[in-house]
């Protein structure tokens, strides 16, 4: 009994020795993961608080550069190469420093990111682009500094600044048309199968590309198929009205309601529905 009581005492003693007070951090870790296109754009920053202080002009003095952020630097990763504001940024990771200003902020993107901060010392060799953002006041009080990716399409987005009454927004593009091009033509020049005619249409249509060709290879991915579903005819019969074939749109869009009232996909029959009243007028 007594060695049993000893053991349990060492225990507890071990474990108040190793004990550490927990407190959150005033200034928490962020990551923000988004695909744009084809490219993934990462961002690791921290978010300092308002907290009742003035932040630009004096907390964040203007005209000096600034960390975009608290604790370490603001990390932003691109998988491919990018172009910010018509400046190419190759692939990998970058700190984003900003100098700002009541107007207009002076955004840096630096290829050393392990710093605390700013590094003791700058060197201009690392600037991979530098890009000038304009400030639009918002109506209401941004409390946590915040980075975030927005206004995504297939070929941009913008990196969007926002803290207390202030937001500066750099728009990038991403080098998915050249991606799915190169994609497309290896695929084609191969041994194709139907997804990869009906991928390669359903891009040119987005993309408002060469049409005729769009349905060429849609018809080819039909024809591939032994019992095409529902939204590939929808897609099929969207780039027909695209020709301004609306009576063959109108014919394969039937089928592709047909299709959609049997899987019991009521937002494709809708879909259908309207598209052939409004191809019919």
């Amino acid at each position: 009994m007594k060695k049993i009581l000893l053991c349990i005492a060492v225990v507890a003693l071990s474990f108040n020795l190793n004990a550490q007070v927990v407190t959150p951090q005033p200034s928490p870790l962020s990551k923000v993961e988004q695909k744009v296109g084809l490219t993934d754009v990462t961002l690791e920053y921290s978010r300092p608080g308002v907290k009742g202080r003035t932040i630009f002009g004096d907390l964040v003095p203007f005209g000096k550069k600034w960390r975009t952020g608290a604790n370490k630097n603001t990390i932003v990763t691109f998988s491919d190469n990018v172009t910010i504001l018509d400046q190419l940024v190759k692939a990998g990771s970058y700190a984003i420093y900003a100098i700002p200003g009541k107007e207009v902020w002076e955004i840096i993107f630096y290829s050393e990111t392990e710093n605390w901060g700013l590094p003791e010392e700058w060197s201009d060799k690392n600037i991979a682009a530098i890009v000038n953002a304009d400030v639009h006041e918002i109506p209401f009080n941004v409390e946590t500094f915040t980075i975030d990716i927005n206004q995504i399409t297939n070929t941009s987005a913008a990196l969007e600044i926002i803290w207390e009454k202030t937001y500066v927004a750099v728009p990038f593009s991403v080098p998915t048309d050249e991606i799915v091009l190169a994609s497309i033509n290896e695929a084609l020049n191969g041994t194709p199968k139907a997804n990869d005619y009906y991928a390669a249409a359903v891009y040119y249509f987005q993309e408002g590309k060469d049409i005729k060709q769009a349905k060429e290879w849609i018809d080819k991915a039909i024809s591939m198929s032994e019992k095409p579903a529902f939204w590939q005819l929808r897609q099929q019969s969207l780039i027909y009205a695209k020709t301004g074939d609306t009576k063959g749109a109108i014919a394969i869009a039937e089928k592709s309601l047909a299709a959609a009232k049997e899987a019991g996909n009521e937002d494709y029959v809708k879909m259908n529905m309207d598209s052939i009243k409004e191809w019919s007028n």
